[in-house]
């Protein structure tokens, strides 16, 4: 039995997550940490039995988060996205003692989608390139972790290019370029659309979340897939070649 302390347990994906894993037969919750409810305020007080920590809260907790399951020797799955180049920096020093698996979706249909537009961007040769992604009214960060991770996959094929966020005033497009245009209404789960286009045609890749449950189902599999991994800084593409 895996157990699972959840952080960021109030939260929507939080309240998602406890429940898949009420339902699955290898797991069970065994703290959870969250700043509401009949919950741990802070990971530290709680110092009882667990195998593994999956985040599900704000990334301004990630100094907090990657200092507790280092003391404890604990792997972690890190869900949430938004983290500065600090926090990333922090996280990457993490996983140089413990299991970390990060991922800025946690979708096994993004990651794939994400394998597909790094070889669409290896052969489809030079074109302008557009990512939109489309988001509920509550997300507070943008442009989402996803687009950009498909805009790096992007830039794999296509170091050259650089990320032009937000497209707006008098300037055309250039050349050099991936636009990235973040939307947000009502309750949409996730969109995120990558467009290859040429003078003559177009190519679209589109992933499309119906239900925030996907992402929880994908912590869960990474959860089970860190358990007895070395230390270091895993990932989807980890995860699929597994």
């Amino acid at each position: 039995m895996i157990r699972v302390i959840i952080n960021g347990a109030s939260g929507a994906m939080g309240t998602i997550l406890a429940g898949v894993i009420a339902k699955t037969e290898d797991m069970e919750v065994v703290a959870g940490v969250a700043l509401e409810g009949d919950y741990y305020r802070r990971l530290e007080e709680y110092q009882g039995p667990a195998d593994i920590v999956i985040d599900f809260s704000h990334h301004n907790g990630t100094v907090d988060l990657m200092d507790y399951c280092v003391s404890r020797g604990l792997p972690a799955v890190v869900c949430t996205t938004g983290q500065t180049d600090e926090e990333l920096e922090y996280i990457a020093k993490a996983a140089e003692t413990i299991p970390v698996f990060r991922s800025a979706n946690m979708s096994v249909g993004v990651a794939l989608t994400a394998k597909l537009v790094r070889e669409a961007a290896a052969k489809f040769g030079p074109c302008d390139v557009e990512i939109v992604e489309i988001h509920h009214n509550r997300k507070v960060d943008a442009p989402s972790g996803t687009a950009i991770m498909l805009a790096d996959a992007v830039r794999e094929a296509r170091p050259e290019l650089h990320y032009n966020l937000g497209r707006s005033g008098m300037a055309k497009r250039q050349p050099d370029e991936i636009g990235i245009s973040a939307v947000r209404m009502g309750n949409i789960v996730g969109t995120h659309e990558v467009m290859f286009g040429t003078n003559t045609q177009t190519i679209t890749i589109t992933h499309q979340a119906h239900d925030r449950a996907l992402f929880a189902d994908g912590a869960v599999t990474a959860a089970r897939f860190l358990t007895g991994k070395p230390a270091g800084l895993y990932n989807m593409d980890d995860l699929l070649a597994d």
